[in-house]
């Protein structure tokens, strides 16, 4: 007998060599019907694996965990290319993992999938889930592996990578074997609902050196009423994608001759990144920052000195040879503001010192990966680091929590939660290795939330390489948990640099780096922002503020008079006075997302009013021009949401 630790902390004895699944059904006949996987001691399994020794189980399902959903959707994944081989059996098979989101196939074919083989497919799918083929695990020497993928090229490269002596599993269903180390569902029966969602190609092992391969992507459930909510979340997100907003409203572009993962704002998108800049710049500057320009490249020795080459090097872009010195792109600004406080002595006094820095920075993003303005390979970051006593270390860092607060308070920000990043001890590679300053930072920090009373939760694994940090977590309007807001703790990098300070006993004593960003990179912020809204930007925030529409040239000089004080106001004004009906007119402004038109008649003009119409209220009355420069003063003034 063995004995189990099952995930609610209670033990069960069961009989050596027990499989997860018979462990599920001892536990509840249900609890087994919708077992996808096990963990056991943490490591994701097979529900055939064999208990052989005492441990810890938690079985894993499609809704109650991610590694759930992705047993089922890699089972499907098994699905699709039994299915394409059946149709198209020619077509030499890749790789066909889960994701976060579903799972695809990579295929090896000489012509891409149409619209009508997709649907072929589909079709054949869901007969192989209705043969209800049971799915049987077999493992094999590597000679012998090699010989049953004789024919499929990319399988036996996979095999042949292997160590000699690791395990090299297939799993069958009815005339289909695939090369897999699993885990995967029982037979294909158990997948109730499927749908593939679109195609691309896709590079061998994800190398531009290597094959052109095609790529199908799809997605399963287990019941139909879950499908049909993700193709409506879809559907949401299409109408979200800040790429067809950005180019709907001419905020942003790229172009192949620029580069990919570098976009260029049009004038609208600049409008909108210049307020963000001075916005949050205003409001540090009130705080006491003081804000630098430093270089957008550097010595490689520089980032030697600071960590980065040993635990970033592979982010960072090729080293340029310039004369004696090698120079390499700045991927964060952190080293240089090290220096910019070393430039002189500080005393205790002039502690706590907030360096500030809109800061261009860039990091070696492959080409699938960028995306809009989401993921770029240049960026402009809202950065700071504060040079602290540590004794200052938990007001300092309350400050930068309630510079965040009063951020999201601006932008309507409420489905927010905080999460204490920390250091993976298990992989002690990724992170500088000090386990005293590790231990250290990661109690003081965790000290300092419980004291200031804010909610948050434990993440190991997300800590920066020199120290633990808190991050907020932001739920989007589409469910995602995006980061926006960092802060982070850093005894390492003082240490580094040997940074210093006098204190009030005469003698050198180390500062504590605070590294922060409120708003991020500004790029993904406005991606986000533009997600967020839809494009309709908050008052304050509009690339056009008012729209002018008079309805004849009758009322042209009438509608540049108004546009004059608005702009004596600050107010981003246009006036329509294209020959066109009014109708179309107020239509565009919408399309546009204008937040306010003035519509302008005879009636209007005679009577020195306006009709005003919002973008999210309609038409709401005529009102005098003296009344409506004052409401969207106060409006523009208090950040308000509309």
């Amino acid at each position: 007998m063995i004995n189990v630790i099952l995930k609610d902390g209670s033990k069960k004895q069961v009989e050596e060599g027990i499989s997860l699944l018979e462990l599920a059904k001892s536990i509840s006949e249900g609890l087994a019907r919708n077992m996808t996987a096990g963990l056991v001691d943490g490591e994701v399994k097979d529900l055939r694996y064999k208990l052989n020794k005492d441990c810890s189980v938690e079985i894993l399902t499609f809704d109650n965990s991610l590694e759930g959903k992705k047993a089922y959707w890699h089972t499907t994944s098994h699905i699709m290319a039994q299915a394409v081989k059946r149709l198209f059996p020619n077509v030499k098979l890749a790789i066909g993992p889960a994701i976060d989101n579903g799972f695809y196939y990579d295929f090896d074919t000489d012509t891409p999938f149409s619209e009508e083989d997709k649907q072929k497919i589909e079709e054949e799918m869901k007969k192989i889930i209705k043969e209800d083929l049971e799915i049987e695990r077999f493992s094999l020497p590597k000679k012998e592996a090699i010989e049953l993928m004789k024919n499929e090229p990319y399988k036996v490269e996979l095999i042949e990578d292997l160590k000699e002596g690791e395990e090299i599993s297939f799993y069958k269903q009815g005339d289909f074997t695939d090369l897999c180390a699993g885990p995967h569902l029982e037979s294909t029966g158990e997948v109730k609902t499927i749908k593939i969602l679109s195609s691309s190609g896709a590079y061998w092992r994800g190398s531009e050196k290597n094959k052109m391969l095609q790529r199908i992507y799809a997605i399963s459930f287990p019941k139909q009423s879950q499908l049909d909510e993700y193709l409506n979340e879809l559907e949401e997100a299409k109408l979200r994608d800040h790429r067809k907003i950005g180019k709907d409203l001419e905020l942003f572009m790229t172009h192949p001759l620029v580069g990919s993962g570098l976009p260029m704002y049009l004038p609208n998108g600049a409008t909108v990144r210049r307020l963000l800049e001075r916005y949050i710049q205003d409001k540090e500057i009130k705080l006491g920052y003081n804000h630098v320009y430093t270089p957008s490249m550097a010595n490689v020795d520089l980032y030697k000195t600071s960590g980065h080459w040993d635990h970033y090097k592979e982010d960072m872009f090729p080293v340029m040879k310039i004369d004696t010195e090698e120079l390499v792109l700045r991927p964060m600004n952190c080293p240089h503001h090290m220096l910019v406080y070393k430039n002189k002595m500080h005393s205790y006094r002039d502690l706590p010192i907030r360096i500030g820095e809109l800061a261009h920075d860039f990091r070696f993003e492959d080409s699938g990966s960028v995306c809009g303005l989401e993921r770029v390979r240049e960026m402009c970051q809202n950065d700071a680091h504060l040079f602290v006593r540590p004794d200052q270390i938990k007001e300092e860092f309350k400050k930068v929590v309630d510079l965040i607060l009063s951020v999201y308070k601006d932008f309507g920000f409420k489905n927010y939660s905080f999460r204490l990043s920390l250091r993976d001890k298990n992989n002690k590679a990724k992170y500088f290795d000090d386990d005293e300053m590790w231990e250290r930072a990661e109690s003081e920090l965790r000290e300092i939330l419980t004291e200031s009373g804010l909610e948050f939760y434990e993440a190991e694994g997300e800590a920066a390489f020199y120290g633990p940090k808190l991050d907020v977590q932001i739920k989007t309007a589409l469910g995602h948990d995006v980061t926006v807001s960092t802060c982070q703790l850093d005894f390492l990098l003082p240490e580094r640099f040997e940074l210093e300070y006098i204190g009030e006993d005469g003698v050198a004593h180390r500062p504590v780096v605070i590294h922060r960003a409120i708003l991020g990179t500004f790029d993904r912020f406005l991606a986000f922002l533009i997600e967020e809204t839809k494009g309709a930007f908050p008052m304050w925030l509009a690339p056009i503020q008012v729209k002018i529409l008079p309805i004849t040239d009758n009322q042209l000089e009438y509608a540049f008079k108004i546009k004059s004080e608005l702009d004596n106001l600050g107010v981003r004004v246009e006036v329509d006075d294209r020959n066109e009906k009014i109708g179309y007119k107020i239509r565009e402004a919408q399309l546009q997302k204008i937040p306010y038109m003035l519509v302008l008649g005879e009636k209007e003009q005679s009577a020195s009013l306006a009709s005003v119409r919002s973008r999210s209220l309609g038409d709401i009355g005529q009102m005098s021009i003296e009344d409506f420069k004052n409401k969207i003063k106060k409006e523009i003034e208090n950040f308000e949401i509309n």
